[in-house]
């Protein structure tokens, strides 16, 4: 089983791979971290899917499905799980959404592992670090044991809202080196260095608050409060409505229990999903804030134009869920939104730093 998946994963990392080495790009490695940082936004996309349609426990063992590769190694034992529990987590269609996910997880680890080995072979030949994509392998390979714990762990909220930080940190770090690779960098930079360096802490805080964001927002869903407030802006038609924040916010316990075993309690539901959204109206301050002045910095307008538009699609989308019920494309673009913004700060984060570095440095 294991050498299979290591061939499947191999096998879909030849595409991405082939899009590289036969594009007519001429820095191949620039092209190499540009595919891997697509395919990680879709993977988290994917991820997102995964979760929404309940698939997690498509396959409840890893790494395989059933002790096999592939869904259709294990057509007998999942037929036999879906006839037991006919309403249960595994059905032939959420096997392959999970199969699908982990192939995809897989592929992404081996571009990665080739990042890296190329980083190493050229560190003699240029003078960028290779550490930064090593903390991504690193990084790959703690987010796969908590892909795992996820299954073992019959999806505990905990592991899972930690996975999708992973997977956003994971994106974030690819983010990174791709400006570390770019060609543009030094020039966008260095147009107005002092404005630059001003905005290095409100873009270090926005980042900060998103991705707690991001982790209010992965437990909302792996609690699926996601409907526990169907108003908006109020909630049940009150401002401030009743809330249990000790249940809801209780880490360590299985999904739907509280630490006691017993069901979680509605204004637990409540009260994680008020949280998240009023959190946002400051993650939205904020954010709008940077990009406003980006926008008004010399060589970062374009970025804080990107980073308005992102965060005003992102509240609209956010909004969206609630009157139309949580519907699943929107959720998943709620969650390809999120990603955006991590992918849009990263960047800025890295280029007002080079920015600061080039101001401080002897020319």
């Amino acid at each position: 089983m294991w050498l299979q998946l290591a061939l499947t994963g191999l096998g879909v990392a030849v595409i991405p791979l082939c899009i590289v080495f036969l594009s007519k790009e001429t820095n191949k490695h620039r092209k190499l971290i540009a595919v891997t940082l697509t395919l990680t936004f879709e993977l988290i996309m994917f991820g997102a899917f995964t979760r929404l349609t309940d698939s997690g426990l498509g396959c409840p063992d890893w790494p395989g499905c059933y002790g096999q590769a592939n869904p259709l190694l294990s057509h007998e034992a999942i037929k036999a799980a879906e006839v037991a529990m006919p309403h249960g987590p595994v059905t032939t269609q959420k096997a392959w959404i999970e199969m699908v996910h982990r192939y995809l997880a897989m592929s992404v680890g081996v571009l990665i592992c080739a990042q890296v080995l190329l980083a190493w072979m050229r560190k003699k030949t240029t003078d960028i670090s290779p550490w930064l994509t090593t903390s991504a392998l690193l990084c790959v390979c703690v987010q796969g044991a908590f892909g795992a714990w996820t299954v073992t762990l019959k999806l505990q909220p905990v592991i899972v809202t930690t996975h999708l930080l992973l997977g956003m940190g994971l994106l974030a770090l690819l983010a990174a080196v791709l400006e570390q690779h770019s060609h543009q960098i030094k020039h966008v930079s260095s147009m107005a260095p002092n404005a630059a360096k001003a905005l290095i802490l409100p873009a270090t805080f926005a980042l900060i608050l998103l991705f707690i964001q991001v982790a209010l927002g992965g437990w909302v869903s792996t609690n699926y409060a996601a409907l526990a407030c169907q108003d908006y802006p109020l909630c049940h038609g009150q401002v401030v409505p009743t809330m249990d924040f000790e249940h809801g916010f209780s880490l360590w316990r299985q999904l739907g229990m509280t630490t006691n075993g017993e069901y979680l309690p509605f204004p637990a539901l409540v009260a994680i999903h008020w949280v998240h959204r009023n959190f946002a109206l400051l993650v939205i301050v904020v954010v709008s804030y940077v990009a406003w002045q980006a926008m008004r910095t010399p060589g970062f307008e374009s970025l804080g134009n990107k980073l308005l538009l992102a965060i005003v699609v992102q509240f609209l989308i956010g909004v969206s869920t609630v009157f139309f019920s949580w519907p699943l494309l929107l959720a998943v673009l709620h969650n390809g939104g999120a990603a955006m913004l991590v992918l849009l700060l990263t960047m800025l984060n890295y280029r007002v730093r080079h920015a600061s570095h080039a101001l401080s440095s002897p020319i």
